[in-house]
């Protein structure tokens, strides 16, 4: 038994699952793998035997996108559940997701407090709670942006890991719950210091290389990687390494437990967002040995967690924040591909120091993913023409190396309703949001501030296309290759389960997930009111 599935037992998986109890889903479960990419399925899915494999043979919607520019964590998870784009949830990037000051994160002072307070609008817990004052919600990750966002503002039981630890902010609560403070008094990050990850499988499983020279910033590229024999230690590097998600799920089963979800007779909504891939994705890349035995270790611990809701209605949804472009000197060196790194961030340094010089101020000149972002009020209340200093700036971009295609904000206006680039630039700028320029990359080339790790952020196929995919009582079981978005979750499981959204929203209801007449989503309504009984 591996060190990971020896924790999972000893902190209480390993048992009898309740009996069956059969009823309308009462516990709605969305798993959010952070940067799993679509084609994961086809290269890997061959050896998934778990909780992966259960979910691909459901409805599963190869062609999933994250539809919008800036492809980060805060902005793909604001989409999840809120059946709209980040222009109109508010989140534009990372840097403007959670952080939070007013928020401290309680026991982790050295840590940055978090909050939804950016987020705006509502989410799919929003309309269960229109329907059903009574509607649980707990929501589980190892970041912050992935607990927080597709809960959106609501303050119910969220909570990351920090410190060492799985907490919350004072957002939400003033202490923490016993049940969180029993689960982590057991101690189960600081217990695997010194655990050593190798392959699940034989060498022959893998037909990636193990000794890639830029991989992991070019030390400890190859199997096997251990963590430190310090406990303080090997917590904090702990989000590096597969086990960091086996005890994500373990606490979501645990606050599962404690808080009663899915036991009553209307639907409760559970949240886990698995961070890991993410963090080996970024230092090993999607061709790595080591994220494809990562995913490995993933749908085994997955498997496990589905079996752990036994005797619950459940419908489970599955998708990403985003995916991830393969390193460049990966597609230069060995499938021959043009690539490369960018950064436009000279541009916007010198563009700042000179407007600062100029009017004696700071105007927050900025670029993050090729987005180059100012305080445009700023700027015109001091007589600047912001159009013609947006033109100069993208004139001094658009002949780089890598770049595909420049928008100011009088371009993006302009542009062709078919222009895709355009339209994922449109669906995540918020109306009156500062910038100045906006630029897309061609195939192969990311952005890139010089440190040799894998990237997402920009609007390849690698970065956009997720994987989605339903599975619960009644949903056909099926293979969809039609291009769908993430948008489209949240008003899908609203019609599944009957209740409506309060706003309008940017997604559409899948009609293969709803068969008949199911498949027309109930009309969003102005104010709470009971819902009526299912018809399914």
């Amino acid at each position: 038994m591996t060190a990971a599935l020896a924790l999972w037992a000893a902190l209480g998986l390993a048992h009898a699952p309740p009996p069956f109890r059969p009823g309308p889903p009462a516990l709605v479960v969305l798993i959010a793998i952070d940067q799993m990419r679509a084609d994961y399925f086809d290269r890997f899915g061959s050896q998934f035997t778990g909780g992966l494999a259960r979910l691909r043979s459901g409805m599963f919607f190869r062609h999933g996108r994250q539809d919008h520019a800036m492809t980060e964590t805060a902005p793909g998870h604001s989409t999840m559940l809120s059946g709209r784009d980040p222009a109109r949830t508010g989140i534009v990037s990372n840097t403007l997701g959670v952080a939070d000051p007013l928020a401290p994160v309680i026991g982790a002072p050295g840590e940055l407090g978090a909050s939804p307070r950016r987020f705006i609008g509502s989410t799919l817990y929003d309309w269960m709670l229109a329907a059903d004052s009574d509607a649980q919600v707990l929501s589980v990750s190892r970041k912050d942006r992935g607990a927080i966002f597709p809960v959106g503002r609501a303050r119910g039981a969220v909570f990351w890991y920090a410190a060492g630890c799985f907490t919350t902010s004072r957002y939400y609560a003033d202490t923490l719950p016993t049940w969180v403070l029993a689960y982590n008094a057991k101690g189960g990050p600081a217990s695997l210091a010194g655990a050593v990850w190798r392959p699940l499988l034989p060498d022959s499983a893998y037909p990636e290389p193990d000794s890639m020279a830029y991989e992991n910033g070019g030390s400890n590229v190859a199997f096997p990687h251990a963590l430190p024999t310090q406990p303080d230690s090997a917590a904090a590097r702990l989000a590096a390494f597969p086990w960091m998600d086996s005890l994500t799920l373990d606490f979501a089963v645990a606050g599962m437990r404690s808080m009663g979800l899915g036991r009553r007779e209307r639907p409760d909504l559970l949240v886990v967002s698995l961070s890991t891939t993410d963090a080996i994705g970024h230092a090993f890349g999607p061709d790595s040995r080591e994220i494809h035995d990562h995913l490995l270790h993933v749908d085994r611990w997955l498997g496990a967690f589905l079996d752990s809701l036994s005797g619950r209605e459940v419908v489970v949804v599955l998708t990403s924040d985003h995916g991830v472009t393969s390193f460049p000197e990966y597609l230069a060196g060995v499938r021959h591909q043009k690539a490369g790194r960018v950064s436009i961030a000279d541009v916007a340094r010198l563009a700042g120091q000179r407007l600062a010089a100029r009017y004696r101020m700071d105007f927050g000149v900025g670029v993050d993913n090729g987005l180059l972002s100012a305080d445009v009020p700023a700027l015109k209340s001091r007589g600047v023409n912001v159009d013609s200093l947006a033109t100069a700036l993208a004139a001094s971009v658009r002949q780089r190396p890598g770049v595909a295609d420049v928008f100011t904000p009088a371009a993006l206006a302009r542009a062709s309703g078919q222009s895709v680039t355009a339209g994922r630039w449109r669906r995540l700028l918020p109306a009156g949001y500062g910038w100045l320029v906006a630029v897309s990359l061609k195939p192969g080339y990311v952005w890139s501030d010089g440190k040799l790790s894998a990237e997402h952020g920009g609007m390849g196929d690698d970065d956009v296309e997720v994987p989605i995919a339903f599975m619960g009582p009644g949903i056909p079981r099926a293979t969809v290759l039609r291009p769908v978005r993430t948008v489209d979750i949240g008003p899908t499981l609203a019609a599944y389960l009957n209740v409506a959204p309060t706003e309008p929203v940017d997604g559409r209801v899948l009609r293969e997930v709803l068969p008949g007449s199911l498949a027309t989503p109930p009309r969003p309504r102005p104010s709470i009111q009971a819902a009526g009984p299912r018809t399914r």
